[in-house]
């Protein structure tokens, strides 16, 4: 019965975690309802950009979008650290809450500024500004309703990462797969929703955001929940397990000590339920049952994918495995808590905090100009094409981008522990991220013709995703999971500083091949060239992260080997 409740526990908490992850990453997509809006306010390639942040695939963007879409990343990335605290310290059910009444508020605000203004109104959010067109609304307004929905999602993903690491210790790789794979679908599912239930209508697709993007977080925290794993003993290597009558004595929970003093270790976890640890502490003569759930080997909880069947148990048991010498780790993530400033006198910690930043600055590079680039080649390559048309590619790439990201978090993070499992470091992930992101690259710097586009967007999203679908696992593998929110708060600063970078070059090479027409909007007709030299620097940042990725593996390895050496 414990069992069962356990595992119900824990299937519910990732299924909420995978769902309000869906609605956390709703800034992706941007580019569904960028496009109008843009071409409305006539902005410019970087005011756009400014607005709404990196972290939306704007594939729809006018030659003016930087400005709006950065604040839609600062949203999300500088409060990274606070949001991780409050969530480390206070569990993950507040930061779901704040992130549904920050989305709720930020898109009900966009959605109020669309509707009609009445005449001699005053225009007070970014919906209004639509209807009221150019200087109907300043761009502080605008960057701060963006800003609103970024911390939004930032809070309410933490909240569903955290549950799902804590929640699957022998399984982590795979079990953040999913929110972190929803979190990639969610442009996707939303482009869709737009393209079938409203097309060409903004302002719906906006209240839609503001509804469910409230709804779906408040929801599902209800049922995120740290489930407590029983430990009671770390397991002998080998046969000296076997043989050892000290292991032996050890194994024995039938009302000890040290069953109870287990279960209250786990317990002090913040956000825990209490009835799950009163349910714990009342039962510790059910020695069958917590045998049978018994948490894993040091080495073990890194070691194994939450879709393995060796140990023939279902899905949200705590599987234990007799296998050889666990250690394949550097250190057990339940161990090891370097958290904040401690964090800077660790080597790996910038080396992670580098690679982050260079390889999602590339790709959000991308992701957030794709719409420009469609729109500049089909100009070119067919001035007949209405805009209409090249709205609709605009949002195919959308769809693109947000769905090969899905495939690539989800392969990534079961395919990563697959990797630990066979001897290998993650770091290997983070070697095809950056091989996939240097042959996108390439892509962008040759393709003229638009049909053949998809090749820049689905190759984005691909290593876009497989970067960020192992990312916190090796975080939370490197630094320990207790303070992953707040450790991944501080790497989700790296994208700030090159996505900045990155965006704005973009903006600036864009602008620079545009003109403006007499109705205020800006034009490219050079298709390839409004962009290509953007396409170069990314090239070469690839280029970076592929070399670093590569030493890494190589470095932490003889380092590995050293530090076992220096033990014997």
């Amino acid at each position: 019965m414990s069992g069962n409740r356990l595992k119900t526990a824990r299937v519910l908490s990732v299924i909420a975690a995978t769902v309000i992850s869906l609605a956390c990453g709703t800034n992706y997509a941007y580019s569904a309802w960028a496009p109008a809006f843009a071409e409305k306010l006539k902005l410019s390639s970087t005011q756009s950009n400014l607005i709404v942040g990196y972290l939306l695939v704007k594939a729809i963007k006018r030659p003016s979008h930087v400005w709006q879409g950065t604040f839609g990343n600062l949203g999300m990335y500088t409060v990274g650290v606070p949001i991780g605290f409050l969530v480390d310290t206070r569990g993950p059910r507040p930061g779901a809450l704040l992130g549904a009444v920050s989305l709720g508020v930020g898109y009900f605000l966009l959605y109020k500024g669309m509707e009609p203004v009445r005449p001699k109104s005053r225009v007070s959010n970014i919906a209004a500004a639509y209807d009221g067109g150019p200087g109907s609304i300043s761009m502080p307004w605008l960057c701060l309703f963006t800003f609103l929905t970024g911390i939004g999602g930032c809070a309410s993903f933490a909240g569903a990462v955290k549950t799902s690491a804590l929640n699957w210790p022998d399984h982590r790789g795979t079990a953040t797969a999913f929110p972190l794979s929803a979190f990639g679908l969610s442009a996707f599912f939303f482009a869709s929703v737009s393209s079938l239930a409203f097309p060409d209508n903004t302002l719906d697709l906006l209240l839609l955001l503001a509804i469910a993007t409230f709804t779906i977080p408040f929801v599902g925290s209800f049922l995120l929940r740290i489930v407590p794993v029983p430990q009671s003993y770390d397991p002998l290597p080998g046969s000296l397990e076997r043989s050892s009558s000290d292991a032996s004595t050890l194994l024995q929970r039938n009302k000890s000590g040290d069953s109870r003093h287990s279960v209250r270790r786990l317990s002090h976890e913040p956000g825990m339920q209490p009835e799950s640890i009163k349910f714990h502490e009342d039962a510790p003569e059910d020695s069958s049952s917590l045998n049978r759930h018994e948490a894993p080997s040091q080495g073990t909880e890194e070691t194994s994918s939450l879709l393995s069947k060796s140990s023939g148990s279902c899905p949200g048991d705590i599987a234990y495995e007799e296998e050889e010498v666990k250690s394949t780790m550097d250190h057990d993530s339940h161990d090891v808590d370097i958290r904040g400033l401690a964090l800077l006198s660790h080597i790996k910690f910038y080396l992670l905090w580098l690679l982050l930043g260079l390889l999602t600055g590339v790709g959000l590079m991308t992701i957030n100009n794709i719409g420009s680039d469609a729109r500049a080649i089909w100009h070119h390559y067919d001035d007949s094409a209405s805009s209409e048309f090249i709205q609709e590619r605009q949002l195919m790439h959308v769809e693109i981008l947000s769905f090969m990201s899905f495939c690539g978090r989800l392969t990534s993070g079961i395919g990563s522990d697959l990797i630990v499992r066979a001897r290998m470091s993650r770091f290997w992930c983070l070697f095809v991220s950056s091989t996939i992101f240097l042959s996108a690259q390439v892509c962008g710097t040759q393709i003229d013709n638009p049909h053949l586009l998809g090749f820049l967007s689905g190759l984005t999203g691909l290593a876009y995703g497989f970067l960020f679908g192992v990312y916190p696992a090796l975080v939370a593998e490197t630094f320990g999971v207790k303070g992953l929110s707040q450790n991944w708060g501080l790497m989700t600063l790296a994208p700030i500083v090159f996505g900045n970078i990155f965006n704005l070059v973009y903006g600036h090479i864009y602008d620079r091949h545009s003109v403006i027409l007499p109705d205020g909007q800006r034009d490219c007709k050079d298709g390839l060239y409004c962009y290509r030299d953007a396409y170069f620097v990314t090239l070469g940042a690839s280029l970076i992260g592929l070399t670093i990725s590569l030493g890494s593996i190589f470095f932490f390895k003889k380092r590995k080997e050293r530090d076992r050496c220096r033990e014997a």
